[in-house]
């Protein structure tokens, strides 16, 4: 069972916070007055102007009025328009967990980009997330999904402004993202390399080999050359949809082409084709969707608790460690969640108490994306959770939130 630190109440934002919903009222009231006579009566009687102003008013009331009530022992700071930083910190076993979230409505706010960021042009690339985030303008951002260590790669799926730049690893779970909100399911590749003699079935794309029998696509995202040819394997190189070379060594990536490696066996049946075609698609079919970030496991699934750890090949992520969590609610309010821990003065999140909590802030669908010392937030220019390496270590990629002008 856990209990809640009762923070001072903040006099001072619930002043502003009703002064600002006064003044929101007072200028709604003196807009309508201003109407002019002309016209008044005709079809609906009001403007159209002031109904999407009126509208728009009432949707910032109602995400004031939730985000006070949710939060209303806490420490909420605006960051801009339609998006709150939140400070809290949360008792488990009478021990402490010092939690960081952000919680923002896009509908509010038409400049906000919400995406995944790479760490560099090519996969293989890490770095601290304020160098990210500082390149991307970004207000807000916190560490990605899981990646390979030792190069920056990625493990699963990625996809940003509707290029799959890695396929998913486990059929994981993952995020994506929507011109008008967000959905969350397991993710399988469906990909094929079409030929003029026929098919070749493609495992995955820019992720590092996990069986010899796979056939994997590098693209120029992956680098310069493709990883070594695994036992009783071959690379083809293609370029401007021809076979350009067959090798058993690394390959260089063409910039209008990819490198496809795989067994011998398998890459003979294409080997004199005359014209190639890299098909990509991804299960379930998100048509409209821009971005996807994966993670895992789940956490909330469908309004309901769901920890599938087994199920996504997760058993060491178990635990109580630092966490990073996105999710979101039933009115498409994207919450980023980053806990402290292994530290005496926040013990982290095991994966049911981060389920919960995040089922607690209201979220339909939530996963976790990777932790440890991963965990790290930024704000408006700074990290604020405090992660075992000051600023975080490198990382591989990001989910960033900026705004356009």
């Amino acid at each position: 069972m856990d209990t809640t630190l009762v923070h001072r109440p903040q006099f001072e934002k619930a002043a502003t916070s009703a002064a600002g919903i006064g003044i929101a009222i007072c200028l709604l009231v003196s807009q309508n007055l201003l109407i002019p006579a002309k016209g008044i009566g005709q079809i609906t009687g009001i403007s159209p102007t002031i109904n999407i102003q009126e509208k728009q008013v009432n949707q910032e009331l109602l995400f004031e009025q939730e985000i006070a009530d949710k939060y209303q022992n806490y420490r909420v700071t605006e960051v801009e328009k339609g998006v709150k930083h939140v400070r809290m910190i949360k008792y488990y076993n009478n021990r402490p967990v010092r939690i960081n979230i952000v919680e923002l409505s896009p509908g509010l706010n038409d400049s906000l980009v919400i995406e995944p960021s790479t760490a560099s042009t090519t996969l293989a690339a890490k770095t601290k997330i304020s160098a990210i985030a500082n390149r991307e303008n970004a207000i807000v951002a916190i560490n990605g999904g899981y990646f390979k260590p030792q190069t920056g790669v990625p493990l699963g799926t990625l996809m940003i402004n509707k290029k799959i730049y890695t396929g998913p690893i486990y059929d994981r779970v993952a995020m994506g993202i929507f011109d008008n909100g967000f959905e969350m399911a397991r993710v399988k590749l469906d990909a094929v390399l079409q030929t003029n003699i026929g098919g070749l079935k493609i495992d995955n794309v820019n992720q590092p080999r996990m069986l010899s029998v796979h056939t994997i696509v590098y693209t120029p995202d992956w680098g310069e050359y493709s990883p070594p040819t695994p036992k009783y394997g071959k690379q083809i190189v293609v370029e401007d949809g021809k076979i350009t070379k067959v090798t058993y060594g690394r390959s260089k990536i063409p910039q209008n082409g990819f490198v496809v490696v795989g067994p011998e066996k398998s890459l003979n049946t294409i080997v004199s084709a005359r014209k190639l075609k890299l098909k990509l698609n991804i299960n379930p079919e998100w048509r409209d969707v821009n971005h996807i970030i994966s993670g895992g496991p789940y956490l909330v699934k469908n309004g309901e608790v769901f920890v599938d750890m087994t199920a996504q090949k997760l058993g060491s992520v178990g635990g109580r460690n630092p966490r990073t969590a996105i999710g979101y609610t039933k009115d498409n309010n994207l919450i980023m969640l980053t806990a402290d821990g292994r530290e005496g003065s926040s013990i982290g999140l095991t994966l049911m108490e981060l389920a919960n909590l995040m089922k607690d802030l209201g979220c339909v669908n939530a996963m976790n994306l990777d932790g440890g010392g991963s965990t790290v937030m930024y704000v408006n220019g700074q990290v604020v959770n405090k992660p075992a390496v000051q600023g975080g270590i490198p990382l591989s990629h990001t989910l960033t939130v900026r705004k356009i002008s």
